[in-house]
């Protein structure tokens, strides 16, 4: 027997031998998802592992447990699965071992290859992974490419079929609104290479009755996988890794083992979002006592320099200083926002892109770094720290014990890292195997220091962090920044984003944005969404460090600030009530130890009535619905910043309509009402 069954035995996973080369294939309701697809590998200096194989063993397990997250989107998560392991050797030459892991769970399917320590092998130079997946139909695809350096790009709906064909490169001005082909994107930072996409990959079928999405988990010590399109063979997939400077995908020792390739299943959209299989697929965490680990909402010294009004390097307008970051944190302790992010404190910012001479342990010097922790300290207000590195490793690497530590010595819990350019030395890229083992060595940089991360450029997420829960959040997106002086983001890319780059893991996309046609940036860089929808956003977008992102000075006097205040970073339960890839979507998350409930609700370019469905509520309780929403003049184009605040008592089983503008939004707070609130408030009109 070589296949594993999904608990309620709706999917399996098997492996059969095809002329002595081992394939997989996946079925799910009797229907066949993924043909039999080959399995193996390419050796730069041996033979190849894909054929000739007997099999030695195999065993099977069943696993149902529970584990408690130290934050996250739900108080507790059931890891149950079927396990079968298959344990094969060459029947010829070297008798080389490999070990094939599948597990079935009710939500989707993971396999990886195991190399069990052996005396016919102890390394491993890898020239390519010969994973397949055979799918089965021409689904609808929502994709970005495979560049090996970011996933800064907006999202591509096609056929499945039609990745092959399409180039990578697209012109940064080749932005259309009307022309779905020519969207904004970052430029690659290497050659075409068609028919090439970078995980998840978010699939529908073509009855629009079940939803996939294929990508990795637990990745480390290897290379990041992207799927490249068979020029023969329109819905299949190959395993393609990101190289490293000498071409060798992967350089590393035996006994070792490759990341799970995953593939998520569900029957309605919401399934993928609320699927927790990514972490499941991860150990448990290394972190003995996570109390230092907290979620946390956040203001900071960073919008500014991309709309141009301060500059991270030392200038007349600096925005790094110390009489502005204490503004900063008045700002947040009056408004019960959990931390401050200063970018450009430390100096070689003048540097940056060109020798990045950065120094992560001195400050500008109209910056005090211990004044202002101190400060903040004094005000209940967390500092977060930056360490941008420009992509110089090297340097980064000889500085960073010191640069944790002084973080630690002044009380500083989090850091900002990033990577906005090439990596050092040339050739390496931000998604082979060498990133992906510097990032770990920064992870376990910052555990021995009690410091959180949140990383941008960095390798996409793949569920770590279960194993190592202060990695809090990253980019890996297409995010807020790119308003403010590119063609922008288009209405549809955050109801796109859940589907696709968050089912990676948190996502730092910087939303809360008021001032929405900034003066600095006007007309030709302005955020194409109503006000609504960047509260709605705070919901929709999950991050267990999440920012208000605008001039604190933008949120002064504005009603809607009140969202920013109340709104969690940390969640107990959360429910996908409404869904359309890239066309809308409605999440209501409940608050960590709390029965109240948060809403967020958004749409794309087109204005759109939806309901939303209360049923998630307490029988017999009361809610009191506090609505931040668009008003029948807004408009994301003409009239952004319109909004209006409505409150009323709703209860289980009842529903409130989300009566959307184009590309806007609508932020709810359910709490339990109380004898006062049922004497003020009436039925929510």
């Amino acid at each position: 027997m070589m296949t594993a069954a999904s608990p309620d035995g709706s999917i399996t996973i098997g492996v059969d031998r095809v002329d002595e080369r081992p394939h997989y294939h996946v079925r799910a309701d009797g229907d066949t998802l993924v043909a039999p697809s080959p399995l193996g590998f390419d050796f730069e200096d041996a033979p190849p592992l894909r054929d000739g194989f007997e099999v030695i063993g195999t065993t099977g397990r069943t696993v149902d447990d529970t584990w408690t997250p130290v934050w996250g989107t739900q108080d507790t998560v059931r890891n149950h699965f079927a396990e079968r392991t298959i344990r094969l050797r060459e029947a010829d030459g070297p008798e080389r071992r490999l070990t094939l892991v599948l597990r079935a769970y009710d939500d989707g399917v993971a396999f990886r290859y195991r190399w069990p320590e052996q005396p016919n092998l102890d390394s491993l130079r890898i020239a390519s992974e010969e994973t397949h997946f055979r799918l089965t139909a021409d689904h609808t695809a929502w994709w970005i490419p495979d560049d090996y350096d970011n996933y800064e790009w907006v999202y591509r709906e096609t056929p499945l079929s039609a990745i092959r064909d399409r180039a990578t490169a697209i012109s940064f001005n080749s932005y259309l609104e009307d022309d779905e082909d020519r969207t904004p994107v970052r430029p690659t930072s290497k050659e075409d290479r068609p028919g090439a996409v970078n995980p998840p990959l978010t699939l529908r079928s073509p009855d629009e009755n079940r939803y996939l999405a294929l990508h990795e988990a637990a990745l480390t010590d290897y290379s990041s996988m992207t799927l490249q399109a068979d020029p023969d063979a329109p819905t299949t997939l190959r395993t393609h890794l990101v190289p490293r400077p000498n071409g060798v995908k992967v350089k590393t020792s035996v006994p070792h083992r490759t990341p799970w390739r995953v593939l998520q299943i569900a029957d309605r959209p919401g399934g993928l979002i609320e699927s927790h299989l990514l972490q499941n697929l991860n150990e448990p965490s290394k972190i003995g006592d996570p109390s230092w680990i907290e979620p946390m909402t956040y203001v900071g010294i960073w919008w500014s320099m991309h709309i141009g009004t301060h500059t991270w390097g030392q200038t007349d307008a600096h925005g790094a200083t110390t009489e502005r970051t204490k503004r900063y944190v008045d700002f947040a302790a009056e408004h019960d926002i959990d931390g401050v992010l200063v970018e450009g404190w430390n100096v070689g910012w003048e540097s940056w892109l060109q020798d990045d001479n950065f120094d992560f342990a001195e400050s500008y010097p109209d910056f005090d770094l211990e004044e202002v922790a101190e400060y903040g300290r004094e005000k209940g207000v967390a500092l977060i720290g930056h360490h941008e590195t420009g992509g110089d490793v090297p340097s980064y690497e000889r500085q960073m014990g010191e640069a944790f530590a002084l973080y630690d010595s002044v009380g500083v819990p989090a850091v900002k890292t990033g990577y906005a350019g090439p990596i050092r030395p040339e050739g390496v890229h931000h998604h082979g195997q060498q990133m992906v083992n510097h990032y770990r060595r920064v992870v376990k940089e910052a555990a021995e220091h009690n410091i959180m991360l949140d990383v941008h450029e960095p390798v996409m997420g793949t569920g770590i962090e279960r194993t190592w829960p202060h990695m809090m959040t990253r980019e890996g997106v297409r995010g807020m920044e790119y308003n403010a002086w590119s063609e922008g983001n288009p209405p549809r890319h955050t109801v796109t984003l859940p589907f696709t780059r968050m089912l990676a893991g948190p996502l730092d996309y910087t939303p809360g944005i008021f001032n929405l046609t900034p003066e600095e940036t006007m007309p030709d860089h302005r955020v194409r969404t109503t006000l609504s929808k960047q509260l709605a956003n705070m919901v929709v977008l999950y991050s267990p460090v999440q920012m208000a992102a605008d001039l604190i000075e933008h949120y002064e006097g504005e009603d809607a600030v009140e969202f920013i205040e109340r709104v969690p970073a940390d969640w107990s339960e959360g429910h996908v009530l409404n869904a359309r890839i890239g066309e809308s979507i409605t999440i209501a998350r409940r608050k960590k130890d709390s029965e109240a409930w948060y809403v967020g609700t958004t749409t794309n370019a087109e204005a759109r009535i939806l309901t939303v469905p209360l049923d998630f509520l307490d029988a017999g309780q009361s809610y009191v619905a506090h609505v931040f929403e668009d008003t029948p003049a807004s408009d994301y184009e003409d009239n952004p910043h319109a909004y209006r605040i409505r409150r009323g008592l709703v209860t289980t089983g009842g529903t409130i309509g989300a009566d959307l503008a184009r590309s806007g939004g609508q932020a709810v707070i359910l709490e339990p009402a109380t004898a006062g609130d049922q004497e003020e408030y009436g039925a929510l009109e």
